[in-house]
């Protein structure tokens, strides 16, 4: 998927969590292999160009398109699966990937799980019986310097994801010109329970603007968000603060 993978397991029986780890590690090439856009013979490249129907794709692959069509419903349309007319589902499959891997690995038996693909972090369960998973968010202002600090205190489960240009450059599209989205932001780190949705959130808002971005997490159940303009002004949910440690 083109960025590194890592994972922190905390707790269970050591074969166990090894095993799921080595399963969690394949399971993320498979999905490499499976949705990859770079890759001619993905299923995926396949599917754009009707050499394959859903049907004769991995199971995995509609799963992922329906998660993308709820993604476009709820965001109106800000986040797409469509690229210069092409079947693209790059902005969910990572944050989905990540997921699944953190998932198995606590199904193993792990008390506490990061998996982080990318600098878009899934975390379950705690570290450690005294202290909560924390997860630095990147100033893009201040290179090697944290905008802020997430906290996952109390919350058996959550992720955190961060959309803008600091380090991949005009990267996001706006779905509604098919070019680069143009808006005032430089990031936008969302906090949700799960990194599947996180993603697109980000992602979308990223897309919509600061105003409209900001009005539009603040309306979406059990998710917070910072937002960061090119003009370092710092803009966040109502809830974020509670977030924060």
């Amino acid at each position: 998927m083109g960025t590194v993978f890592s994972f922190d397991v905390r707790g269970g029986e050591p074969l166990a969590v090894q095993a799921a780890l080595r399963e969690a590690v394949a399971g993320l090439h498979r999905v490499n292999e499976v949705f990859s856009t770079y890759r001619d013979d993905s299923q995926v490249s396949r599917l754009a160009r009707g050499e394959l129907t859903v049907d004769d794709c991995d199971p995995e692959v509609a799963e992922v398109l329906e998660l993308g069509a709820e993604a476009e419903r709820l965001s109106d349309g800000w986040f797409s699966m469509r690229y210069e007319g092409r079947l693209d589902p790059t902005g969910i499959v990572k944050g989905w990937a990540v997921e699944r891997a953190a998932r198995r690995m606590a199904l193993a038996g792990a008390t506490g799980v990061s998996v982080n693909g990318g600098g878009d972090v899934q975390l379950l369960g705690v570290p450690g019986p005294a202290r909560p998973w924390r997860v630095g968010v990147s100033d893009p202002l201040r290179p090697g310097g944290l905008a802020a600090v997430v906290s996952a205190a109390g919350a058996a489960e959550l992720a955190v994801a961060t959309s803008g240009t600091a380090e991949r450059g005009a990267h996001i599209v706006d779905p509604r010109t098919g070019r680069s989205a143009v808006t005032d932001l430089l990031a936008v780190t969302v906090v949700a329970p799960t990194i599947t949705w996180a993603d697109c959130w980000a992602t979308a808002a990223f897309a919509m603007g600061s105003r409209e971005g900001l009005a539009w997490l603040e309306s979406l159940p059990d998710v917070e968000a910072l937002l960061i303009t090119a003009g370092d002004e710092v803009r966040c949910t109502g809830g974020l603060a509670a977030r924060l440690g």
